[in-house]
C-alpha cells in the first residue's frame, strides 16, 4: 500500500501530461487553392498554336492520317501519322481543361471543363471554333465538400502546406482538395477511308453514324451531329453513378463505371435503351468487346476504390440481356485495352504493356510483355498498335503477330 502511495504522484503527473498532449495536437494539411479565369477569357485562348512537346499525354484518337493526342487539361497535339515509322508533331490546339475528343468529317468535338466545343478542322493545322455547348458535363468532382464557382473555369491550383494546432481531435483530411479529373491522370476501319475517327477504350466520347455519344458522371448524353458544325442535344439518359467510359459495337454501347458494366441498345440511335448490367467490385473500369466476349479491366487505387485486387474480367456477351462472368485474370495497375485478331492488348500501367494470346479467352497467357513503358491507352489499327504512355506515344508494328516490334516513339520532353 505504501508503495502504491509513493507511485500516485507519478501517475497523476502522467495523466495530467496526457491530457495536455490530447489538447495540443498539430496536423499538417495540403491546401489546394483554385485559380479561376473567366469563361470568356479561357474561350478566347482556344485555337491552333505552334507544336509543343508532349508533357502529360492522355487519350488518343485516330482520324485519317492524323493522330490527335490529348495533353491532359491543356489541349490536343496534332500529329501527322501518314508514316507511322516517322510521325511528325505538327501543331497544338490550345483547349484548357480538355481530356476527351472525337472527330467526324471536318469537325472535332472536345470538352473544355464543363462545356463542349465544336471545332472546324478542315485544315487540322488551323482550327476554328464554330459552336460552344454549355453544361454538357457536370462540374468537376471534388472532395471534402468543396464547391467550385460555376460562373468561371478553374485553370490551375496553388498548393500550400499548412500546420495547424488543435485542441482536441483533429479533422483528418480537412482542407485537402483536388480535382478528380486529373486522375483520369483509354473494330477499326481503314485510316484513309475513315469518316468518323477511332477512340481508345478510355474515351468518354464516341461517334456512331450521325450521333455523338458522351458520358458524364451519371448519364449518357446524345447529340445529333447530322449538321456537324452545330451539334444538337437530343437526349440525356440516366445510367448510374461514377460512369467512366463508352465503347460502341454495332448497335450496342458498352459503358464502364466504377461499379459495373452497362449495355445499351442504339437501334434507335437518338434514344438508347437499357439492356443489361453486370456489377463488380468498386474499381475503375474501361471495357471493350468483340461481340462474343467483353473484356473489362478493374483498377484498384485511392480514387477507384480498394488498394489491391486489380484484375481483368472476361464476360460472355453473346446474349446481351444476360452477360455472364467467365474468367478473371490478375493484373497490377490496368487502364485501357484493345483487341485485334487473337491478340488482346492491355495497358497495365507501371507494369507495362501486356499482349495476351486470346485465341481461347478462358485460357489466355501473356505472349509479349513490354516493360519499358507505363501504358495508359491503346488503339489497334490495321497491323499497327498506337499506345499512349507516360513516356509518350509509342507505335508498334503488329503485322506479323509472331514478331511484334516497336516502330516509332514520340517521347515526352
Amino acid at each position: 500500500m505504501q508503495r502504491i502511495t509513493r507511485l500516485l504522484p507519478a501517475i497523476v503527473a502522467l495523466l495530467f501530461l496526457s491530457g495536455c498532449l490530447k489538447d495540443k495536437v498539430t496536423h499538417t494539411y495540403t491546401l489546394l487553392k483554385p485559380v479561376y479565369k473567366s469563361k470568356e477569357l479561357v474561350l478566347s485562348e482556344v485555337g491552333s498554336t505552334t507544336a509543343r512537346s508532349l508533357g502529360n499525354p492522355g487519350k488518343i484518337y485516330v482520324y485519317g492520317s492524323y493522330l490527335f493526342v490529348n495533353e491532359i487539361n491543356k489541349g490536343v497535339h496534332v500529329i501527322d501519322n501518314s508514316n507511322p515509322a516517322a510521325p511528325v508533331n505538327k501543331r497544338f490546339i490550345n483547349i484548357p481543361g480538355n481530356v476527351d475528343i472525337a472527330v467526324k468529317g471536318n469537325t472535332l468535338y472536345a470538352d473544355i471543363y464543363t462545356d463542349m466545343l465544336t471545332l472546324d478542322i478542315a485544315d487540322p493545322l488551323e482550327v476554328e471554333v464554330t459552336e460552344i455547348t454549355r453544361n454538357v458535363f457536370p462540374e468537376r468532382q471534388y472532395v471534402n465538400g468543396f464547391v467550385a464557382d460555376n460562373s468561371q473555369y478553374i485553370v490551375d491550383w496553388i498548393r500550400k502546406d499548412t500546420t495547424v494546432d488543435y485542441e482536441g481531435t483533429p479533422c483528418w483530411g480537412c482542407g485537402l482538395w483536388f480535382d478528380l479529373a486529373t486522375f483520369s491522370n483509354t473494330n477499326a476501319q481503314s485510316m484513309a477511308k475513315a469518316t468518323a475517327g477511332i477512340a481508345g477504350s478510355m474515351s468518354r466520347f464516341n461517334i456512331v453514324s450521325n450521333y455523338l455519344y458522351t458520358v458524364n458522371k451519371s448519364s449518357l448524353v446524345v447529340f445529333d451531329i447530322s449538321n456537324q458544325a452545330n451539334p444538337a442535344k437530343v437526349n440525356t439518359v440516366p445510367v448510374g453513378w461514377e460512369i467512366e467510359t463508352i465503347y460502341p459495337f454495332k448497335d450496342k454501347l458498352f459503358i464502364g463505371s466504377s461499379t459495373g458494366m452497362f449495355i445499351f441498345d442504339i437501334s434507335n440511335a437518338a434514344a438508347p435503351a437499357f439492356v443489361s448490367t453486370v456489377s463488380h467490385i468498386r474499381r475503375c473500369d474501361p471495357v471493350i468487346t468483340d461481340g462474343q466476349y467483353a473484356y473489362v479491366t478493374l483498377r484498384a487505387g485511392t480514387v477507384c476504390g480498394g488498394t489491391t485486387d486489380s484484375q481483368m474480367q472476361v464476360l460472355d456477351v453473346t446474349n446481351v440481356a444476360r452477360p455472364a462472368l467467365l474468367k478473371t485474370y490478375p493484373l497490377d495497375n490496368p487502364y485501357g485495352l484493345g483487341k485485334t485478331g487473337n491478340l488482346l492488348w492491355v495497358c497495365d500501367g507501371k507494369a507495362g504493356l501486356k499482349v495476351y494470346d486470346a485465341a481461347n479467352p478462358l485460357q489466355m497467357n501473356v505472349k509479349y510483355h513490354f516493360k519499358n513503358l507505363e501504358a495508359y491507352d491503346v488503339i489497334p489499327l490495321d497491323g499497327k498498335i498506337i499506345v499512349s504512355a507516360k513516356e509518350g506515344i509509342i507505335q508498334f508494328d503488329a503485322g506479323n503477330p509472331e514478331k511484334i516490334a516497336e516502330l516509332s516513339r514520340i517521347s515526352k520532353h
